[in-house]
């Protein structure tokens, strides 16, 4: 079988579809293509290989499903695209730096005590990912140690930092908005 001809063949029978699924898989155009053009050069590279044992739209989206597992593994894998460090100190608190909590400063000091808020508050909790709430509530509303969570929960340490000063930075964004930044 002339390889570049069968290529060619598929190329014209499947492209759409490979596009389709992986437009699906990664919510991208030009990721989506990138990643169909990946699939026809290892399908190129590999076309020895295939034993016509399945269709060879079936061969194709198998090597799709891999370069798409491939391209989020480098994705989260890599260095993390957005540090939100600077919010915070090194005992993991928020910085008062440019007075970004004196906006935040209440005559109220009663402010769990007031139903409107804690409804905000509620709603905003439950906006988190189900593994940031967990965290959340084992952290500060059982006040366990964070070395009691990560044992039980099977994550680093390293991780249990980062979720709750992820949980931390969208819950303030959530309250500011809901909140704060309706003059309540």
């Amino acid at each position: 079988m002339d390889n570049t001809k069968e290529l060619e063949k598929w190329i014209d029978q499947y492209g759409q579809k490979l596009f389709d699924r992986a437009l699906y898989l990664l919510s991208s155009q030009e990721d989506a293509k990138d990643l169909v053009q990946e699939v026809y050069i290892a399908a190129f590279s590999a076309m020895a290989n295939f034993q016509e044992k399945s269709a060879p739209l079936t061969w194709l989206m198998g090597i799709l499903h891999h370069k798409v597992s491939d391209f989020y593994r480098k994705k989260y894998k890599g260095e993390p695209q957005v540090s939100l460090d600077h919010f915070f100190n090194e005992d993991h608190f928020w910085k008062d730096a440019d007075g970004i909590l004196k906006k935040w400063n209440t005559d109220d000091s009663s402010l769990l005590d007031n139903e409107a808020f804690n409804a905000y508050l509620e709603k905003c909790l439950e906006e988190l990912p189900e593994r940031w709430l967990t965290l959340v509530k084992l952290t500060y509303l059982q006040e366990k140690k964070s070395s009691e969570i990560c044992q039980e929960t099977n994550i680093s340490t390293t991780n249990y930092w980062k979720i709750l000063q992820r949980s931390r930075l969208q819950l303030r964004e959530c309250l500011q908005f809901n909140w704060f930044g309706k003059g309540k």
